[in-house]
């Protein structure tokens, strides 16, 4: 707009005469920018250097590592909340998110918690390659899996399985270092006790606080397990809580997992609204999930051309950000699961397939973007990094 136009606008005067009595007697808050940087760098860190302090052992596949910051605390964070470490393995850059599995009501240290998957690189790296003293990249706490007293029920009916554990381990020890008016019922499947990530720990707390409700749930119990077996059905929930109502569920496991408990959950007349996910990685087997187009199988490989530019190949049961990594193309990400948008590229032509509960934006809909880490060739790509 023209500064004649601007002049004529009714309260121009008025505001003029504002400005001139501000710049004369009003305060210069200028010199507080670097107290402020610096207080949001404390809160909400680019990166973050983690010292490994410890490392302690819980079962034969898994491991936790305790994280600390030398030189400065770490950054506060909601009990559910995850970080994502950086690596650089083989030659191969990537990340991996972890929820913390410590107490939210100390910022000396990150407890994780490690299981080994199959052929897993980075899973792989931490339990064989990782010693006490090493020093991992991070980022600072992300993720909106935590109890909100505003929304959520004062009674949590958490349904975890193997890894999935961690965000309960830290709510758990919230409520009980904060004697919160909270109560937690924790369904806990494994397929063997000798899985059961922190068992000992679950069982004590569980014990000695009327708050915590530990109830394992082992699919394959040796002939003197005399607790809860099988499935976490609606029938096995049911005779435990009695009544639903006024109760918020939160569920963390393997796909596997949610394929067969959301279901029981809705047995049992739970709504959608009343169900927390934490997203927990791609399919493995993305061919089996819903939706997936049945003339594709899981060993196709189809081409990708990048920014006009390089071509490489794409396996069709392998997610796009999985590919671009392993062929020396690093991608910024953080949840890995399709929730935080940070891995999104731009698909110029050909098709991908993602699970329809990824939470694309409307307006990345429109424009083509997609979120790489749960994103699967279907045909033949261009895209735009």
């Amino acid at each position: 707009m023209k500064q004649e136009v601007i002049e004529k606008l009714d309260g121009y005067d008025e505001i003029i005469e504002s400005i001139e009595y501000a710049r004369k007697d009003g305060s210069d808050f200028s010199t507080e920018k670097e107290k402020v940087a610096a207080y949001i760098e404390i809160l909400h860190p680019g990166r973050l250097n983690l010292h490994v302090k410890k490392i302690v052992p819980e079962t034969h596949t898994t491991k936790t590592l305790r994280l600390a910051a030398q030189g400065r605390d770490l950054p506060p964070f909601q009990a559910g909340q995850y970080i994502t470490l950086y690596f650089d393995i083989n030659k191969i850059k990537t990340s991996r998110p972890y929820s913390i599995s410590s107490s939210p009501n100390q910022t000396e240290y990150y407890d994780i918690t490690v299981r080994r998957v199959e052929n897993g690189l980075v899973s792989n790296f931490l339990l064989d390659d990782i010693k006490e003293g090493d020093v991992i990249e991070s980022s600072g706490p992300f993720g909106t899996f935590h109890y909100n007293p505003i929304i959520h029920d004062k009674t949590m009916v958490c349904l975890a399985g193997g890894s999935g554990i961690t965000p309960f381990m830290s709510m758990i020890h919230d409520i009980v270092e904060r004697d919160l008016d909270r109560n937690l019922y924790l369904f806990y499947g494994n397929k063997t006790l000798d899985d059961v990530i922190m068992h000992d720990q679950l069982t004590r707390i569980s014990n000695q606080h009327n708050r915590i409700n530990y109830i394992p749930v082992i699919e394959n119990p040796a002939d003197s397990y005399t607790g809860k077996t099988g499935f976490i059905t609606s029938k096995l929930i049911k005779d435990e809580l009695v009544d639903i109502n006024k109760k918020s569920f939160f569920i963390c496991g393997p796909q596997a997992m949610y394929n067969f408990c959301l279901p029981e959950l809705h047995k049992l007349g739970v709504s959608e609204k009343k169900i927390r996910k934490e997203m927990y990685g791609a399919p493995l087997n993305i061919w089996e999930y819903p939706g997936w187009p049945p003339q594709i199988t899981k060993d196709d490989v189809f081409t990708v051309k990048i920014n006009g530019g390089i071509d490489i190949e794409l396996p069709a049961c392998r997610p796009l950000l999985e590919t671009l990594e392993q062929n020396r193309i690093t991608i910024h990400a953080l949840c890995r699961s399709g929730e935080c948008s940070m891995c999104r590229v731009k698909v110029l032509s050909g098709k991908v397939f993602q699970p329809a509960d990824v939470p694309v934006r409307a307006s990345d809909r429109q424009f083509g973007y997609v979120h790489s880490c749960m994103s699967y060739p279907i045909e033949n790509l261009e895209i735009m990094l």
